[in-house]
């Protein structure tokens, strides 16, 4: 017992230990040949399959243009606003297919998809992005009826007489 071993360091050195040396992960920007970022967006039952590019900002869902497809100015907005958090409005062109749902689902499964492709395109964007919540899955889907129900909670009507 002639070494003590009195602080964190002297058991290191007596164990062999090496010190952790953390890393900060450096993300590399992820592209296909043509130049394009893919994600996949999800909301309640719509899943929306998304490519960006460079361009001037046009945005294409299921062949259709946004105006068209998103008649509604509200569903319009929601998929132009993880452009406007990242500050990269009108500089990307966005192709989607997007199945399930609604339109509203469809709207939030779009700007999903989007999210995630602009944070693999430019991975400098990720921190804005999410810290809006874009990147995030709302996972919130339809309550299930159950039996004795008339809905998922609602009862039938109670009659007295």
């Amino acid at each position: 017992m002639a070494d003590q071993i009195n602080s964190l360091e002297d058991l290191n050195a007596v164990a062999g230990v090496e010190p952790v040396v953390e890393e900060t992960i450096s993300r590399e920007p992820v592209r296909d040949d043509l130049g394009r970022s893919y994600a996949t967006g999800k909301r309640k039952d719509a899943v929306a399959r998304v490519w960006i590019k460079p361009g001037s900002g046009k945005v294409t869902v299921n062949g259709k243009e946004l105006d068209t497809y998103f008649a509604r100015p509200v569903l319009q907005m929601i998929l132009r606003q993880p452009f406007q958090v990242a500050g990269v409005e009108g500089e990307f062109d966005v192709t989607a297919t997007v199945k399930g749902g609604g339109l509203s689902g469809q709207a939030g499964a779009v700007k999903h998809g989007i999210s995630k492709a602009l944070q693999l395109y430019d991975p400098s964007l990720r921190s804005a992005l999410k810290a809006a919540g874009f990147l995030t899955r709302d996972s919130r889907v339809v309550e299930r009826k159950k039996y004795g129900k008339r809905k998922a909670r609602r009862s039938f009507q109670f009659s007295k007489r």
